[in-house]
């Protein structure tokens, strides 16, 4: 939830200069003449470094979607079912394509303002609105099944699973909506604090078990039939003089390998949790306002002035870190293939050697900002821009 402070709303080093001069004001209430002086020594995003190519990356297609969001970094991202992927626009606009080829396959107006989805098991599309409306629409042409209220705002994707939605608000709610009529079938809450960064992560289903993070630092597991809780645990416990130092906010959505969570944190504490217990294996402290992604050996972090970094998934133990996006406010990571790739502010795509953190290739979504994670169906990536851009991206054979 967002109570006076829209730092998810500017790329990171406006964020580190909205939350500095925050943190002055509350601490020293008569500096501020001099924290507003010049701004000569304002850090600059890096610039692009020219390189060498070691694998080919082809755009295979491009769509428009509309709506440009650029400066309200929503959590919208494509979603597939394996043979069409499903796209939403801010101005309520939901398509579908085919994953192949690209082919508009039918587009529908919501009317609505998107700010997270969709969400789809082949059969259903969900998506959630800025004014906490959720819609689901037929998979197969996008006829609108129903339309439900939710307690505030969404922005993140819902989940899908058992009959369910799983919709995650800015107000510390996860609720379960019946996906045949939308109406509730439960929902949790937790105490938010006062002051919490904008944007939430998407829940995450496991078997018959649900995982959220949550803006007060817990990470929690519940019953995916009735909400009951399984276990909570405390990841990033609030600490420091004033609201702004107890920012413990888990913006990014959970990821799983087998029977290992894996959490980051806004203020700082990166976790490879137990998901059957809940019990930490390990933890680190790495900031990240993007996110992670994990593959069977690394966990990988964008972290929060836009370095990358790759850790050990069974030790968290180092692995390289790559600075030469400095401040160029890239999304969160995502596997792909032997590569780890990014998007960043200026709507261009990185993609990292796993192993070793080389750069590799670099394409271009668009020209706007890519805010969302990159999203991996079989061998293609597909990448979604603020300005409403979807492209699709394969890697070619040597």
């Amino acid at each position: 939830m967002m109570n006076g402070l829209s730092a998810h709303a500017l790329p990171p080093w406006a964020r580190a200069t909205v939350l500095a001069l925050v943190l002055v004001a509350l601490v020293l209430p008569n500096a501020g003449c001099s924290v507003f002086g010049g701004d000569d020594d304002e850090p600059q995003p890096a610039d692009l470094v020219k390189f060498k190519p070691t694998i080919r990356i082809k755009k295979v297609w491009s769509a428009s979607l509309g709506g440009d969001s650029e400066s309200l970094r929503l959590a919208l991202q494509p979603a597939s079912d394996g043979a069409r992927v499903f796209a939403a626009a801010h101005d309520g606009k939901v398509s579908a394509f085919d994953a192949e080829k690209g082919k508009r396959l039918w587009r529908q107006k919501t009317k609505l303002q998107l700010s997270g989805g969709p969400a789809t098991d082949g059969d259903v599309v969900v998506v959630g609105s800025s004014n906490g409306e959720v819609v689901a629409l037929n998979a197969a042409d996008g006829r609108q099944r129903w339309r439900t209220k939710v307690s505030s705002e969404v922005l993140a994707a819902p989940a899908i699973a058992g009959g369910v939605a799983l919709v995650r608000t800015v107000d510390g709610k996860l609720t379960a909506l019946d996906l045949t009529d939308g109406r509730q079938r439960w929902f949790v809450q937790q105490l938010m604090p006062r002051l919490t960064v904008r944007g939430t992560g998407a829940p995450v289903v496991i078997k018959d078990t649900v995982f959220c993070g949550f803006d007060n630092g817990k990470l929690a597991s519940y019953s995916l039939a009735d909400g009951s809780v399984g276990w909570e645990v405390l990841l990033d416990p609030p600490a420091g003089r004033n609201e702004v130092e107890r920012l413990a906010d888990i913006n990014s959505t959970i990821r799983a390998i087998g029977e290992d969570l894996y959490v980051v944190g806004y203020r700082g504490q990166l976790a490879s949790v137990a998901a059957e217990s809940g019990q930490v294996l390990w933890s680190r402290d790495v900031r990240s306002y993007e996110g992670l992604s994990v593959d069977l050996q690394n966990v990988y972090v964008s972290g929060a002035d836009s370095d990358l970094s790759a850790m050990l998934r069974q030790t968290g133990s180092d692995l390289w870190k790559h600075e030469q996006l400095m401040l160029r406010d890239i999304s969160g990571p995502t596997a792909y293939r032997n590569s780890v790739v990014v998007g960043d502010f200026e709507g261009y795509v990185h993609f990292f050697d796993t192993a070793t953190g080389e750069l590799q290739a670099r394409v271009r979504a668009g020209s706007d900002r890519v805010t969302s994670p990159p999203v991996v169906v079989s061998e293609t990536i597909y990448v979604q821009t603020d300005g409403g851009d979807l492209a699709a991206f394969r890697q070619l054979a040597k």
